[in-house]
């Protein structure tokens, strides 16, 4: 397997040689500074790839072998194959990506909010903080601070009432952090940072939007973007909900293996793949990881390898250590590498390490621009993964499907 490092670009402050120091060799990057719905032109997406590949001649050769992502414009999981314009855009940038070279292209399909936590440096006791999702701080915002119409009606009587002691506690300038944390939208998110009342303009749009009206439009979308995919070689990866249920009221339609199997069943084009998010489908204790894993495992082209321990009411949850947390790290690398191992060289699967804690040097600024994108919590993960991976490795095919 390939190991990848998400590098955002030249305004990163973790550095592509950072990425070589962490021992990757595959780079996942993106065109961040392109709203969603306007084409990407093969000029600027040539201008990435030669940032990335074209370095100083004693530096370690890096691949740009991932696009994450080509943002889906909210029109389009709104509408659906109606949102013509919004599509020819995203096909634009799939064209202008596969005649420069990346051919595993990362995409997600949440409506209105991309990934969601009420805490970005959560103290752990190491000293080190945590990106962090406390679902009672969640519904504090959504029935005080938000006061979303409805809103009661998702919550029982007990998580009203803890939510309802948060929100006592909140002084002007937690409220404040809260409405940033979860509507700034987070580093690699493709949703842009809202108010409170453009918010509830977008949820209004989502009013007649059901996860089965959601699903179709996803499913339509692919219909067209799926065979073009295909012709130009690019697997096309869709990334899980984080978290994998529902929030604000608003459908999610790829949070389990049910959804998966559903839509690769509806569009079976071989170009229609998955991208593997332990992290984001470790939140429901209800997604056999392994098991998941091994039954779409020819569709999997990209994984995100990253650990989170649930709370006790099993909705919150916090990022762990990668090979920590409700994830059985070993083995799902196991099957991965398994499959990994049946394929040719141009077909073999991409890592990155996610979200990794803020730690050591990284927390001697008080500027984090990326959360969850620090360099050495990130390269701490990917070094033990690799030791994992190292020790798979040396196992027969017999002994690796027996690990599992």
């Amino acid at each position: 397997m390939r190991q990848g490092w998400r590098w955002f670009g030249p305004s990163d402050p973790v550095t592509l040689d950072h990425a070589r120091q962490a021992g990757a060799t595959d780079i996942v990057s993106a065109l961040h500074e392109v709203p969603p719905g306007v084409a990407w032109t093969r000029e600027k997406v040539e201008e990435r790839r030669a940032v990335i590949e074209d370095g100083p001649g004693n530096r370690t050769h890096l691949r740009w072998s991932v696009v994450e992502s080509i943002p889906v414009a909210d029109a389009i999981k709104r509408e659906g194959r109606d949102a013509r314009a919004a599509i020819d855009a995203w096909i634009a940038s799939l064209e202008a990506v596969a005649a420069v070279g990346p051919h595993v292209v990362c995409y997600n399909f949440m409506p209105v909010l991309d990934w969601t936590r009420t805490d970005l440096d959560w103290p752990l006791a190491t000293g080190a903080t945590a990106l962090r999702f406390d679902q009672n701080r969640f519904a504090a915002f959504d029935l005080y601070v938000l006061k979303r119409p409805g809103a009661a009606a998702d919550y029982d009587d007990a998580q009203q009432a803890a939510a309802r002691k948060v929100a006592e506690t909140l002084s002007d300038d937690d409220v404040a952090s809260l409405i940033r944390t979860v509507l700034a939208g987070l580093p690699g998110g493709t949703t842009k940072g809202l108010s409170l009342d453009e918010f509830g303009e977008y949820l209004a749009a989502y009013a007649a939007i059901d996860a089965t009206r959601l699903r179709a439009n996803l499913i339509a979308f692919l219909e067209i973007v799926a065979p073009v995919a295909q012709t130009l070689g690019v697997k096309l990866t869709i990334h899980p909900d984080d978290p994998p249920r529902p929030l604000f009221g608003l459908p999610r339609v790829a949070s389990t293996a049910a959804d998966f199997a559903a839509l690769f069943a509806a569009v079976p084009s071989p170009a229609n793949g998955l991208c593997f998010c332990t992290g984001s489908l470790g939140v429901r204790a209800d997604n056999d990881l392994p098991a998941i894993a091994e039954r779409f495992a020819e569709r999997i082209h990209f994984t995100h390898l990253r650990a989170t321990r649930r709370d006790t009411d099993q909705l919150g949850f916090q990022e762990a250590d990668h090979l920590e947390g409700d994830v059985d790290m070993p083995a799902v690398l196991a099957v991965l590498m398994a499959e990994n191992r049946r394929r040719g060289e141009d077909e073999t699967i991409v890592l990155r390490p996610d979200h990794g804690h803020r730690m050591l040097g990284d927390l001697a600024t008080d500027e984090v621009r990326n959360p969850g994108y620090t360099a050495a919590g990130r390269m701490k993960g990917l070094a033990e993964l690799r030791g994992i991976m190292r020790v798979l490795d040396r196992l027969p095919d017999a002994a690796l499907a027996a690990f599992r």
